[in-house]
């Protein structure tokens, strides 16, 4: 096993490549009780059109077909559930989708082996049959209904769809009641047997455990799968402007909600680790100078009553897109939505305070040291940044590479005006 030690956090990451692909973490921590452990598969939502290895033929498959195969995965041939025999044994099981991964886990402090027998057993063993697929497409329907009626989950969507115009993230995670009802059983096996391959996959542990002896148990409940070939994977070109800049939806709602969008440029597929998590601390430790709780605009806006709590500030970025997502709630969207363009605009013009960009650096850098004092929080971590090429230690170790030269340049770069967009949801 490869051993990779960061002194910084104090942390050792056991990596190891299996013949068949897949790659396996172990982070040791030990005295800690709650052991984590999490599977996923470089598969997500935005991955409906795509080339199976050794094919030549494009395979179109409906939106929500990742999402569909997470909900049918626990379901097994003895007609047992594999989340209630997980719960039976005490531990906290779970799964989810995203744009570019999909993921299973659970945690516990007693009976992890057991567990991992039937862990290790539903995620390698699907059974899909035309009746148990036919039946989940009404449980869907109605978490697609609800996500629907959620205000917070559609201000969101509503500024991705104003973002872009054609690339899949824009589409629900879950489809659409529409896209769900075209999914076979054939079309789950089809998109099973491509990318739940042990060479798209990466299994993640984190807890009081020895690498070695973890290792070895592991190896033993996999099953004799060979490895394949690149997944050639379709996306629409997608143009660099926004949609529209301005999108609005009533809801049952008592204060407003809203959501701003800053549409970046995606990496290059050949771009670095370093370049992507330089790019990714700096647009962090802009967003708190702009509208951090330390900020002037923050205090103004906070003082005038408008907001209340800090927003949600986020860079997210995988194959094909980037963007930036800053959210909440307030009494009048629209004046955050202009005052941040003049915050903006006054940074590129007169440029970042050292003494504040420092502080909030070193903010930030604390922020990065407190992650690694859950195994939750490390396991999804290294998991997610894995399928970004990352190795999650290197955000601590790039932290000092972004520098005040780079920031000025990051903010004429990304924060584009008319790369912007408003998502509000008002009371009806």
């Amino acid at each position: 096993m490869k051993i990779i030690e960061n002194s910084k956090v104090k942390e050792k990451l056991y990596l190891e490549k299996l013949e068949n692909g897949l790659t396996i973490m172990i982070i040791p921590k030990k005295d800690i009780q709650k052991k984590y452990i999490i599977w996923g598969t470089n598969y997500g939502s935005n991955e409906s059109t795509f080339i199976v290895p050794g094919e030549t033929q494009i395979t179109k498959v409906p939106d929500g077909v990742a999402h569909y195969l997470e909900h049918k995965l626990f379901e097994q041939r003895t007609g047992k559930n594999s989340l209630d025999v997980l719960t039976s044994l005490g531990v906290d099981a779970n799964a989810y989708t995203t744009n570019d991964h999909t993921a299973y886990l659970y945690e516990c402090t007693d009976n992890f082996y057991e567990a991992l027998d039937e862990f290790m057993d539903y995620v390698q063993n699907p059974y899909f049959t035309d009746e148990n697929v036919e039946k989940e497409k009404g449980i869907i329907g109605q978490e697609i209904m609800m996500y629907n009626d959620y205000p917070d989950w559609k201000v969101y969507l509503n500024a991705i769809q104003a973002m872009y115009h054609k690339y899949p993230i824009r589409i629900d995670t879950a489809g659409t009641i529409e896209s769900i009802s075209h999914i076979t059983k054939e079309t789950l096996y089809k998109c099973y047997n491509t990318f739940y391959n042990p060479s798209n996959m990466t299994l993640v542990v984190c807890g009081d455990f020895n690498p070695e002896e973890l290792l070895k148990e592991i190896k033993k409940r996999l099953l004799d799968i060979k490895g394949t070939g690149e997944i050639k994977r379709i996306y629409p070109e997608e143009p660099e402007e926004i949609l529209k800049e301005y999108i609005t939806q009533n809801m049952e709602v008592s204060r407003p909600l809203y959501t701003i969008g800053i549409k970046d440029k995606p990496f290059n597929e050949n771009a670095s680790q370093e370049e992507k998590i330089k790019k990714h601390i700096c647009i962090e430790i802009l967003l708190d100078i702009l509208l951090g709780e330390s900020s002037n605009l923050y205090k103004t806006l906070y003082n005038k009553g408008n907001i209340s709590d800090k927003p949600s500030m986020d860079y997210e970025f995988s194959r094909g897109y980037a963007h930036i997502t800053i959210g909440g709630q307030a009494n009048n969207p629209e004046e955050i939505y202009e005052e941040l363009k003049k915050e903006i605009k006054k940074l590129k013009e007169q440029g970042i305070n050292e003494e504040e960009f420092t502080r909030l650096k070193k903010t930030i850098y604390g922020d990065y040291i407190k992650e690694y004092n859950d195994v939750a929080n490390i396991a999804r971590m290294f998991l997610a940044d894995s399928f970004k090429g990352i190795n999650s230690f290197e955000y601590i170790n790039q932290i000092e590479n972004v520098d005040l030269k780079y920031a000025n340049e990051t903010v004429k770069e990304v924060f584009n005006e008319n790369k912007m967009v408003l998502s509000t949801v008002k009371a009806k």
